[in-house]
């Protein structure tokens, strides 16, 4: 094989294994049962706040209940009914087997009355106002149902098990492979996903690239031992890549979201970065992911220091909904999840219990893995004593936060 075959090969293998990714991570967050164990078709209520012994999805948030949902819409539609949420948030985004949000129903979209909404799939011919089509088969449908603290679970579970979902059954679908295996089990579970949930046409570009490595009808035995050299390259080159994220760059001590996030259209690089390091991301109109940058490698602080995030009296983060900062440990491997401490605290924002104001109204959170002092423990974010990560969430994001008008304040060493 001429050496420009074996380059596309290698070009072919790094651009399916980053395609691919995020119907791997669906799948297998579909097979563990993320956030609660439900058939195919029916619905999963977790009716409590995650914590730090949670470590099947990457990024959990700690200030809502989630509900799940894995539909699978090729034997026909499926129902989902939502309850009246009041003024509590509630969201349920609705992704296809790719991760892009194609709906997302509750306070922002569809209102706070609830109701009985159709999902159909790409060959359905329903058509009517409360009739959501995916362009996928498969789609993962994740609640988030706000609990405003400890005296507002019990309300808050009621609301979440206002909703239910009836659709045809399935057996369980069992296990695929994981992102951690080698080339040709992967490519064999992404050609397998792949078949049950055609790419779009839009994708076109992309699977002349993937060519190649034939995964219309993949077969691994097929490929010489100098081929597999080059395939094994190009799957190299992809696990590097999708460390390297791909979102907008850090402004003044924080990264904002890319604007495809949740929605990602051709940027399939991008895409798979979420999908690692923050699967189920909502798109910024419905909630902003911002990432603090630390001094240490990978954008970490060093919890062994004190940390503040001040907020000026006159420049409150402007959400209609609500904010949260969550300090999270980093996996080698680029996932983030919470850690254990003295406070069970793994968040802070404006609903904490007990936070404080300084006298002129502005706002002071502190940092790091020793306590600030009884006068300011009410505004700590505990960490741990090595190296974390912080992440804010804004939960309906006013105009001037979605077009950069307002900033987050930088986090400084205290």
């Amino acid at each position: 094989m001429a050496q420009s075959d074996l380059d596309a090969l290698t070009e072919a293998a790094r651009s399916a294994w980053l395609f691919c990714l995020p119907l791997i991570e669906v799948a297998n967050a579909r097979a563990t049962g993320f956030p609660a164990a439900a058939p195919i078709n029916g619905v999963g209520h977790n009716p409590n706040l995650v914590d730090h012994s949670f470590r099947a999805i990457t990024t959990p948030n700690n200030d809502t209940l989630y509900s799940t949902i894995y539909m699978d819409l090729s034997k026909g539609p499926v129902s989902l009914t939502l309850p009246p949420s009041g003024a509590r948030y509630l969201s349920v985004a609705l992704m296809d087997a790719y991760t892009n949000n194609f709906a997302i129903l509750g306070t922002r979209t569809t209102g706070t009355r609830g109701g009985t909404f159709k999902v159909v799939g790409p060959g359905d011919s329903a058509d009517g106002p409360r009739v959501v089509r995916s362009p996928t088969n498969h789609v993962w449908a994740l609640a988030r149902i706000l609990v405003d603290g400890p005296h507002d679970l019990e309300a808050a579970r009621a609301v979440q098990q206002g909703i239910s979902s009836q659709g045809p059954e399935f057996a369980s679908p069992g296990a695929y492979a994981t992102r951690e295996v080698g080339w040709a089990d992967y490519f064999a579970a992404a050609a397998r996903l792949m078949e049950e949930n055609p790419p779009q046409v839009t994708d076109g570009r992309a699977l002349e690239v993937m060519e190649p490595l034939g995964l219309d009808a993949f077969d691994a035995a097929r490929f010489s031992p100098a081929e597999v050299e080059a395939i094994q390259a190009g799957v190299e080159q992809a696990r590097k890549d999708v460390r390297r994220g791909g979102g907008a760059g850090f402004v003044d001590g924080w990264s904002y979201p890319n604007p495809s996030l949740g929605d990602f259209g051709q940027t399939y690089g991008y895409r798979a970065s979420v999908a690692l390091g923050g699967l189920a991301a909502l798109p910024a109109v419905e909630a902003m992911y911002m990432r603090a940058r630390g001094p240490m490698p990978r954008a970490l602080f060093d919890g062994n220091q004190v940390w503040r995030l001040h907020f000026p009296a006159d420049r409150p983060l402007p959400v209609d909904s609500f904010w949260s900062l969550s300090l999270y440990e980093s996996t080698p491997d680029g996932q983030f999840f919470f850690v254990d401490n003295p406070l069970g605290r793994y968040a802070i924002g404006d609903r904490t219990p007990g936070l404080t104001l300084n006298e002129d109204g502005s706002l002071d959170i502190w940092i790091g893995h020793e306590s600030p002092g009884a006068e300011r423990e009410s505004n700590w974010l505990p960490a741990p004593s090595g190296p974390f990560a912080l992440f804010m969430r804004a939960y309906l994001p006013r105009p001037e936060l979605l077009d950069g008008r307002y900033r987050l304040p930088p986090v400084t060493e205290a």
